[in-house]
Order: structure tokens, then C-alpha cells, then sequence
């Protein structure tokens, strides 16, 4: 059934997708009763709203928490149920997943770039609920901490808590929607733009190799995952956001030859750019993945909006879509049971080290940043740093 899905969301949205890129003159070649006709929501899926509203409500989202569920309100509904953005999407599209996975934490993704807007009555609020933000602020101008890499000395210089250090940021080329509105050929045009962005690289720290998903061995694929170099294919939030289409076309990765530089592409966003590092030499991760996302910048560009920063497919990444962490052993601190607490007063996210809703393994934990959005890509970096160093001089005093 979702198959069927995903192959007529795919036809629905061709004509809209040529318009957008590049072949606009298709679209006024139409007549006024074909223009509305792809402006307007049919009323199956107007159903299909209607029914999913029903559903997060009725018995069996009894137990959903979902910030879709919180946000999602009989007024939303009625107010956004017959908007469909130029590339075809819905807000049946934008709230599927969260539909479909009850268990959800938000339950909404953007099909385009002006989903963001056309249904800013229920992103807005989400975003607001998420990050603080509210729809009259602004994400500051980019501030990647060019020539400040050195305020970040290893934080923990002897070894004795941190074991590595990782920074990632989301990017999305411009030009071109979302997931669930690329075409097969989108996502291979897209392929080789970046491609040729990596093949340009001048840096001997950044030269490597890219690895297409499509054809690559299942021992190689499977060896890549467990390393955390590579993405699972199959994750059921992306399945049911209708962002897996055409796959393993248009995916791979991209890794130096020391891998403590990866790049995914076509995963969940266009590129999430990563540096990475045993240690705890934060500075030096960071320096490292600046010239990266700038090396690329030159060759591809990226879509960036003035009040949400850089933009991405789930709205939780937006703006400086920085997310810098550290995986560290704090044995005497987090066996006390305020240590979340404690981390959340420091704005600090806390995972298992396997990603989110991982468990710890052998004291080992996950510590990042909490914030993305409202703040430069330098002040994400350093909400992190400056709250793994308070942890450590806590861990430090604790007897």
C-alpha cells in the first residue's frame, strides 16, 4: 500500500517539479481550468486529512505526544486543508509520517521550501514549541566561526571523559524541493553536482573518496553503517514522509582519506556535511568542517532563507542546523538522577551513542547542543562546548 502511495505522489508532483526548475513556460502554456486544477486539493485527500485529524484525536493516538497532535487543531485543519503548494505537496504530505509513527516526537516534515510558509499556521507553532523561536524572530546572519576556531581548545586534553568529537550541519542545494517532490533524475542531477564539488577539493585533509549507494556490495553497505560512516536506507519516519523514493538512487557518501570528514548525500536532507575525530579537540573539528561546507559552497550553491535560516526537510534542523557533540564517560555525574536536568539547564541534548532514542552503552553518552535555530552556526558550536566543560568540572567536584 505505501508503494502505491509513493508512485502516485511521484506523478502528482512531475508538473510541478519542471515549473520549478527551470521549465516554468509548461506551466502558463495551460489553460485557467488546468491551473486550478493542480492548485486545488482533491477531495480524497482533503478525506485523508480529515481522517488523520480523526485518528490523532480518537482512541488510537490515545497515547500519542506527538507535537503534529498538539499543534494539529480542528482550526489548522480547516484553515490549510485546501492549500497545495506550486510543486503539488499538501498538508496531508507535511503530516503522513507523524500520522502513520503515533510514536513520533514532532510528526512533520516539509515537502518543499514553501510548505514552510503555506502552512505556517502549523509550522510556525511547531517551530515555536521546538526551538523557542517565535515567527517574529529572525536566525542571525551565518557566522560558520571562521578565524575563531581557536577559542576551542581540547576540552578535555588528558582523555579522561571525552572519546570523540563530532560537528554536522544540514545543507540543501538551491533549486531544487525536497525529498518527497525530487525526480529520479533530480536526485542524480543533484548526485553529480556534488560529486564534482568533491573531486574539486584542493585540501590534502579533505581528499577522498564518494561511495553511490547504488551498486555498492551489502558487506561494504553493512561495514560502513556499523562504522556510523553510512545511513540505514528503510528508516519508517522517512519511509512514511515519502522520502525514499527511487532509492539507492542519487545516495551516497563522501569520506576523506583519514575519514574524519563525511558527507551523506541524499539521506534525509540533500547533504549532511560532518566532521569528525577521537578526542576532544573541538577547534580542530570545526576548522576542518568550515572548509568543507565552504569548498562546496563554491561549487554548489544553498537554500537559505532570511528568517529560518538553512532550510531542511524536518523542521527540528532549521537555521544553523549545527548539531556539535562529544561522546563522553561521566560515571560520577550521571548516576545521579537530576543529570538530564542538569544537562537541559546547560541546553544540552543528551542520547545514547548510537543517535537518538539510543540508550547509554558503558556510561558512554551522547552530549550536544540543544538549540539549532535563533543562533550562528559559532554560537551552536559553543552552547555545546561551553556546557561540556561545566559537566566535566562538575564531574570533577562530585565525591
Amino acid at each position: 500500500m505505501a508503494s502505491q502511495f509513493l508512485r502516485s505522489a511521484n506523478s502528482r508532483y512531475v508538473a510541478g517539479v519542471l515549473a520549478a526548475l527551470g521549465a516554468g513556460s509548461a506551466l502558463y502554456t495551460l489553460t485557467p481550468q488546468q491551473i486550478q486544477a493542480k492548485t486545488e486539493v482533491d477531495s480524497a485527500t482533503i478525506k485523508k486529512i480529515e481522517e488523520a485529524y480523526a485518528k490523532l484525536n480518537g482512541p488510537e493516538g490515545a497515547k500519542c505526544k506527538s507535537l503534529l497532535k498538539k499543534h494539529l487543531t480542528k482550526d489548522v485543519v480547516d484553515k490549510l486543508k485546501t492549500k497545495r503548494t506550486k510543486l503539488g505537496a499538501t498538508l496531508y504530505d507535511c503530516i503522513r509520517s507523524g500520522v502513520y509513527n503515533l510514536d513520533a516526537g514532532v510528526g512533520v516534515y516539509a515537502p518543499d521550501a514553501e510548505a514552510y510558509t503555506l502552512f505556517a499556521p502549523l509550522f510556525d507553532k511547531i517551530i515555536e514549541d521546538y526551538h523557542g523561536f517565535s515567527p517574529k524572530q529572525k536566525q542571525p546572519p551565518v557566522d560558520l566561526g571562521e578565524g575563531k576556531t581557536k577559542e576551542f581548545p581540547p576540552l578535555d586534553p588528558k582523555g579522561k571523559y571525552i572519546k570523540s568529537t563530532r560537528i554536522r550541519c544540514g545543507r540543501s542545494l538551491k533549486g531544487y524541493p525536497f525529498n518527497p517532490c525530487l525526480t529520479q533524475d533530480n536526485y542524480l542531477e543533484m548526485e553529480g553536482k556534488v560529486k564534482k564539488a568533491f573531486s574539486e577539493y584542493s585540501d590534502k585533509e579533505l581528499k577522498g573518496k564518494y561511495y553511490p549507494l547504488d551498486g555498492m556490495s551489502k558487506e561494504t553497505q553493512k561495514q560502513l553503517i556499523a562504522d556510523h560512516f553510512l545511513f540505514k536506507e528503510g528508516d519508517r519516519h522517512l519511509q512514511y514522509a515519502n522520502a525514499c523514493n527511487f532509492w539507492p538512487k542519487g545516495r551516497g557518501i563522501f569520506h576523506n582519506n583519514d575519514k574524519t570528514f563525511l558527507i551523506w548525500v541524499n539521506e534525509e536532507d540533500h547533504m549532511r556535511i560532518i566532521s569528525m575525530q577521537e578526542g576532544s579537540d573541538v577547534g580542530k573539528v570545526l576548522d576542518r568542517l568550515i572548509k568543507g561546507v565552504r569548498g562546496i559552497e563554491k561549487q554548489v550553491p544553498f537554500s537559505r532563507d532570511d528568517r529560518l535560516g538553512w532550510l531542511t526537510f524536518c523542521p527540528t534542523n532549521l537555521g544553523s542546523t549545527v548539531r556539535a557533540s562529544v561522546h563522553i564517560a561521566l560515571p560520577k555525574l550521571a548516576a545521579r538522577k537530576d543529570f538530564i536536568e542538569i544537562c537541559e539547564k546547560l541546553n544540552l541534548q543528551v542520547r545514547g551513542i548510537h543517535g537518538e532514542h539510543s540508550e547509554s552503552v558503558g556510561g558512554v553518552y551522547d552530549i550536544s547542543n540543544k538549540a539549532r535555530l535563533g543562533l550562528s552556526e559559532y554560537q551552536a558550536v559553543k552552547q555545546m562546548y561551553d556546557g561540556v566543560k561545566k559537566l566535566i568540572e562538575m564531574e570533577e567536584k562530585q565525591k
